[in-house]
């Protein structure tokens, strides 16, 4: 079956990269790894004709500030909310969240989820850690730089990855967020498995007459 974009080309996903702070390349590296088209987001024209977004690290509530600043923010979530899969990675998993402990500035009131923002401590508390992710086999190496972790979720969330007891990744349908940087892993496994969603979630080709 031909799979085409939202925008009824026969082509391979584009997924946009929110390009405001974070390991933008190494994002674009690992889909294009994958065999999608990686676009940078910078502004709200760069949304039309994405099949995808990533909300990559940083720190939350600056990316919020340059989202309303770029006049993003209301455009990205009606785009998010009619159903655009997005992957939120560490910030990116924060400003998903309905609720982030202690605060409510950095949200873009997403995903039914609570987070802890800054969870294991400083820069120098960073670590790694292999873990186990629910559809990937083997261990897979989950970098933790001024991690979060998800304190709980709601109904309709599913749990794909734990460590020490604490929710490092989950999703909620077409919402995808972890508290860790697969992009920075050397691993495309995780970028693949949501690239592999979109896919499934792409317009298929009308059959001809």
């Amino acid at each position: 079956m031909e799979i085409r974009n939202i925008n009824g080309n026969s082509t391979r996903p584009t997924i946009g990269i929110l390009g405001l702070q974070g390991a933008v390349e190494a994002h674009a590296d690992m889909f294009a790894a994958c065999g999608a088209a990686p676009r940078v987001v910078l502004r709200p024209a760069d949304l039309e004709g994405i099949d995808a977004l990533v909300i990559p690290g940083g720190e939350s509530t600056t990316q919020k500030k340059l989202l309303n600043f770029n006049q993003l923010a209301s455009g990205l979530v009606q785009r998010i909310a009619a159903g655009l899969p997005v992957l939120g990675t560490c910030a990116g998993l924060v400003m998903l969240a309905r609720e982030v402990e202690g605060g409510t500035a950095s949200k873009l009131n997403l995903m039914n989820i609570k987070v802890r923002r800054n969870a294991y401590g400083s820069q120098l508390d960073s670590f790694e850690a292999y873990i186990d992710i629910k559809g990937i086999s083997g261990k897979f190496l989950a970098i933790m730089i001024r991690a979060p972790y998800i304190i709980s979720v709601g109904e309709g969330v599913e749990v794909l990855a734990t460590y020490e007891g604490r929710i490092l990744a989950a999703r909620e349908k077409h919402l995808w967020g972890c508290a860790f940087h697969p992009e920075l892993s050397g691993d495309n496994r995780f970028h693949n498995m949501f690239l592999e969603y979109v896919k499934e979630n792409m317009v298929p080709a009308a059959t001809p007459a």
